[in-house]
């Protein structure tokens, strides 16, 4: 009898452990669903407050570019108005706002139909010379199904700004506007990209809609024909020899004794004959006309603005002057320079002399700069990159000192003649000669090719 007792006791506490694992089994069960519900909770609590601030941030750059001033403070009298009104039961702030409200449904027709219109802008040249200005031919077409209520386009020239009021087209119809821009001084200026703008009549809200289209006007320095022989002034006669000698060329210098490496073909055979020994010709180089123009881009270097434009103007006659005549010609100016490597880099800017519009081309976009080298260093980089000069213009402004544009000229060769040009709008013109340096000074840009013609016929 006792053991059975215990075998049933036993049988029992089995029942009863098994029974209390399946609790714990469906406890824990429960608490895993429970724990994956706040977790998928969470998920979407997150991104419905992604959702929500994604729209309440374009909700507010649309109102940012849609509504105007007088727009905003309709809005806030509107909302103002109408809650007081139905709080307080004030029936003149339930009136305004309902006015307000009014007024803001009523703008919004107005701002449809921005996408409607196909913009074309051509101008009628592409370059122009400073201060003369140039024209330009709109057409607006309306290439929706549905009419197209008057609208305004925005147009920017450069820094300025031109408006064009669109009148009511109906569907395929166009409208064609001119365009005048006015005077420019030199620089690229952009012209567009052309902005469709929609307004309501008051001024509450307003929609643009911006064209990818842009036109780039280049707006050349004004030059001066400049004579020819303008590289007389300073001895540049082409074909002249030079004291460099060379093994070969047109100019005879003398005769030597053959040394290893030279062409048989300069051998001179009575010499030869005489001595006993090998003889070739030895020769002078020719001078090349190559020519350079340097032009000080340092803002210190000038008096003011105008001073500067005087100088890329007679840097570009010279330029001009040299491309027509078919000569090598280097235009070098100083580059921009980070200020955090000022004195440690130094940079040089070519002009490109392929052609007359290329070069003009690329001194409409020069700028003087406060973070550049001087004229000394820009001079000395240029003599560098060139050992073969027969001439070198150097242009400066009135700021530069005599010495300084002398210790500038030491950079070039012996045998490269150098002349100077300063401008100074407050001198006379004249032409001196200071330690075997050709200074001409200007104060206008015709003094230039009345100087030059002096030098070349003295």
């Amino acid at each position: 009898m006792p053991d059975v007792n215990v075998t049933e006791s036993r049988l029992t506490r089995t029942s009863a452990g098994t029974v209390g694992t399946g609790s714990r089994t469906s406890i824990t069960s429960t608490s895993t669903r429970r724990a994956r519900r706040i977790v998928r909770a969470v998920v979407r609590a997150a991104e419905a407050w992604r959702a929500t601030s994604e729209a309440v941030l374009t909700a507010s750059r649309w109102a940012g570019r849609t509504v105007r001033p007088a727009g905003a403070v309709v809005t806030i009298a509107a909302t103002a108005g109408l809650i007081a009104g139905l709080v307080f039961g004030w029936v003149e702030w339930m009136v305004a706002g309902s006015a307000s409200l009014l007024l803001l449904i009523m703008s919004v027709p107005f701002l449809f139909g921005s996408r409607a219109y196909a913009v074309d802008l051509t101008l009628a040249r592409e370059r122009v010379v400073a201060g003369h200005g140039v024209t330009g031919e709109i057409i607006v077409r309306n290439e929706s199904a549905r009419v197209a209520l008057p609208g305004r386009l925005d147009i920017p020239v450069g820094s300025g700004l031109v408006e064009f009021g669109v009148p009511f087209l109906r569907p395929g119809h166009s409208v064609t506007e001119t365009l005048e821009i006015p005077p420019l001084p030199r620089g690229v200026v952009t012209v567009g990209p052309v902005t469709t703008v929609r307004s309501d009549p008051i001024g509450l809200l307003r929609r643009e809609h911006a064209f990818d289209d842009e036109n780039e006007l280049f707006v050349h320095p004004r030059t001066v024909p400049l004579p020819s022989t303008s590289a007389g002034l300073v001895r540049d006669l082409e074909g002249n020899a030079s004291r460099r000698l060379v093994d070969a060329d047109m100019s005879f210098h003398a005769i030597r004794e053959y040394a290893p490496g030279d062409s048989q073909r300069q051998v001179h055979w009575k010499s030869t004959a005489k001595t006993g020994r090998l003889m070739v010709r030895q020769y002078e180089e020719s001078l090349r006309s190559r020519m350079a123009v340097v032009l000080g881009a340092a803002s210190q270097e000038y008096l003011d603005a105008d001073e500067y434009e005087l100088a890329v103007s007679a840097a570009a006659s010279l330029g001009l002057r040299a491309v027509r005549d078919a000569r090598d010609i280097d235009i070098v100016t100083g580059s921009e320079i980070p200020r955090v490597v000022k004195g440690r880099l130094r940079a040089i800017r070519r002009i490109p002399t392929v052609t007359p519009r290329q070069m003009l081309d690329g001194f409409s976009a020069l700028e003087r700069s406060d973070n550049t080298m001087s004229v000394s260093d820009v001079c000395r980089l240029a003599s560098e990159s060139n050992e073969r000069l027969s001439i070198a213009f150097i242009v400066v402004g009135s700021r530069v000192p005599l010495a300084r544009v002398r210790q500038a000229a030491l950079a070039f060769p012996v045998d490269t003649a150098v002349a100077a040009v300063v401008c100074d709008e407050r001198a006379h013109p004249r032409m001196q000669s200071i330690a075997g340096l050709t200074v001409l000074t200007i104060g206008t840009l015709d003094d230039l090719s009345g100087l030059l013609v002096r030098g070349a016929t003295s």
